[in-house]
């Protein structure tokens, strides 16, 4: 049960603070090699967008997690907390369908990137590796947003604000 906590409070982030630690070493090697030994790698560039990927997928439930997303604050506070609270819920139902509908387009996109075998161009890695990570950022993001809505439903009962 720890180590559900432990992923719980901390997948996202120890995932993106790897991806991003791997992106400046791989950019770091490649700025080395340009500028002194006057040589281009094929593969870090590759290497680092796949990678950009993967955290753009991942930072979105991370985000949902920590409440830290671009919203509009200024009409929600001239409402009572108890209509905040009901607004918010409307939010995250409207995140989880748009999430339930695109489940079925990535599994669909990760099926044709198997299907056809296809490789990355400089590393030669299946493209399904890549290519999953929306399938994966939208299932860890329906389970953040399943986490607040019921989060914001407990503060509905209780009258307060979240």
């Amino acid at each position: 049960m720890k180590v559900l906590k432990w992923l719980d409070e901390n997948l996202e982030e120890m995932i993106l603070i790897f991806l991003l630690v791997c992106m400046v070493f791989i950019m770091g090697i490649q700025i080395l090699a340009r500028y002194c030994f006057n040589t281009s790698l094929s593969w870090s560039e590759e290497l680092t967008q796949y990678l950009f990927v993967w955290s753009v997928f991942l930072s979105i439930s991370y985000c949902v997690k920590k409440r830290i997303s671009i919203k509009i604050e200024q009409f929600l506070i001239i409402l009572p907390p108890r209509a905040q609270t009901a607004l918010r819920l409307v939010r995250h139902t409207l995140v989880l369908v748009f999430c339930v509908i695109m489940i079925p387009f990535c599994v669909t996109y990760v099926a044709q990137a198997v299907e056809s075998h296809a490789t990355s161009a400089a590393l030669r890695i299946p493209l399904y590796y890549i290519q999953s990570a929306p399938l994966v950022g939208f299932l860890l993001l329906i389970v953040r947003v399943l986490q607040a809505w019921i989060r914001e439903v407990k503060n509905l009962k209780g009258g307060g604000q979240a």
